[in-house]
This record gives C-alpha cells, structure tokens and sequence, in this order.
C-alpha cells in the first residue's frame, strides 16, 4: 500500500515539471521527448516485449496500439495542452475521474455489468468536477472550459488504456505491456508531432526537466504502481491514491503560485470522497461491478 502511495505522490509532482515545460515547449513535443528518454531507458527490455507482441493475438495486437498511440501519446499530449491553458492543480485532480471512466469502458469492452449504485458515486463525482475545473462554476470561461475537456479527455484515454492493459495482461506480462506501452507511444507521438510541424528542438535547460518527467513521475511512479498493486487490495489502493491530488494540490498552491477558490476546495474534497467510497464499496459483498471490479 505505501508503494502505491509513494506511485501516487510522484504522479503528483507531475505540475511541479510539466506545468513550467508546457509554457516554452509545445505539447507535442513534450510528449515526444519523453517517450524517447523511456524508450531509450527500457532498451535492453524491448526484444523481449517485440517478441511478445508478434506472438500475441490480432485482437491483443490492436488494444496494444491502441494503449500506446491512445492512452500513452494522445493521452500525455492533451494532458500537457490542459497545462498550457489552465492552471496547474485542475488538470492532476481531473485524472481521479479514471476509474468512472474505466467501469464504463469495461462495461462495454468487457462485458462486465454494474449496478445502478454506480451514479451514486459518479454523479458526486462529475458534480464535483465541475467544481474544481472552475473558480466560478456559474460563470465557467471558454479557456477554462477548454483545459477541461483536455483534461478530461486524457482520463478517458487512460482510463480506457487501463481496461484495455487489463485485457491484454491476461496473455501478456505486465513488463511487456509497459515496455509496449511507451514503444509504440514514441511513434505515435512522432507522427503528431510531424502532422503539427511542431518543432522538436530544446533548450539545454529544458532537458533536465524533460529527463526528471519522463523518469519520475513517468517511469518510476508506473513500476512502483505495478508493484504495489500486486499486493493492495482494490479499496486500499484507493485510499493510497488520494495522495495523488492531495500532492498535486499543496505543489500547485505552494509552489506554482496557483489558488483555489472555495467551491474548488469543495469540489477537490467531493471527487476524494466519491472515489474513494466507490473503491471501498468494490470491496465489499455487494459491489458496483458484479463481475469483476476495474482498478484504476
């Protein structure tokens, strides 16, 4: 459980680099960059993880793409865009709408049902979104609105990878997935960035940041994530995420000047309740999901 909740925390940090980047490099090519730094850390792994895909099913082939151009480059690539034009907590606390999102993916790729009690924790939750995205959330302004929906856009994208990493895991190991993952994202966001024209230079000092990106909350928030979540049960692993936006919130207030309004805080506190009350209620006798519950 502390290992998900130390993963949780350097997802955190994520604004403390990406909000300052997302300001003098485009999103495009933030994302490019660090696919690249993993995929040239992962190496010595990607014959192992080639081999894996050719011997994989069509079906698994296709949700592999799918999670390494989808949720791993578009995903990033909105995520960091959200930064460009918003502030820098609202697009961090918006990700914990993920596991609403993979319960109705899952419904629909999977097959799996869930009860009506379902809106008992997603209408909370999407109310409470509204409220954190928003310093008046009467009087929402189109860039405000924007960043948003990119925002959101990246959590149904990774949201979705998630069902889809799911699906796969069952033939595939999880280290060939996440090797996959960042392999076939570096192409996807090349393509992105060559359809943009979007320039791939970077500064000598834009790199350290990009290389502590990319392998920080990258890399060694996702490997520690995996390996703590192969001993934490579903509800406890909730709870240890709550460190996610509780880190993302006192970095962006302290550190990058941003500032929440009360109905920001509120919201901020109705998504952790709402999220959380969902991962402990998947552990109980009578779950949301009735065939098998999505983690997120």
């Amino acid at each position: 459980m502390w290992l998900v909740a130390v993963a949780a925390a350097l997802w955190g940090t994520d604004g403390l680099l990406r909000q300052p980047l997302a300001r003098t490099v485009p999103a495009a090519a933030v994302v490019l960059w660090e696919h690249l730094i993993i995929v040239v850390v992962l190496l010595p792994l990607l014959p192992a993880a080639v081999r894996a895909f050719r011997a994989a099913s069509v079906r698994d082939r296709i949700a592999l793409v799918v999670i390494g151009a989808g949720a791993s480059a578009v995903a990033t690539a909105l995520f960091t865009a959200a930064f460009r034009i918003g502030d820098p907590v609202t697009p961090l606390v918006l990700q914990k709408l993920q596991p609403l999102i993979a319960i109705l993916a899952a419904a629909v790729l999977l097959g799996e049902r869930f009860r009506p009690a379902y809106w008992l924790y997603a209408v909370p939750a999407i109310a409470g979104a509204w409220l954190m995205a928003f310093p008046d959330p009467l009087a929402a302004k189109p860039q405000e609105v924007t960043a948003a929906l990119l925002a959101v856009g990246a959590a149904a994208l990774w949201g979705l990878g998630t069902v889809l990493g799911r699906m796969v895991s069952a033939r595939v190991p999880s280290r060939e997935v996440t090797v996959l993952r960042f392999a076939i994202g570096l192409p996807a966001a090349a393509l992105v960035v060559a359809v943009q024209g979007t320039p791939m230079s970077i500064t000598f000092d834009q790199f350290g940041p990009l290389v502590l990106l990319a392998l920080i909350p990258g890399l060694l928030a996702l490997a520690l994530y995996y390996v703590g979540l192969k001993a934490t049960a579903a509800g406890r692993a909730t709870l240890a995420e709550l460190a996610f936006p509780a880190t993302a919130t006192l970095i962006g207030v302290g550190f990058l000047g941003s500032t929440l309004t009360g109905t920001q805080w509120l919201g901020l506190a109705v998504i952790a309740v709402a999220v959380t009350a969902l991962g402990l209620r998947e552990r109980s006798a009578h779950p949301v999901v009735t065939e098998a519950a999505v983690r997120a």
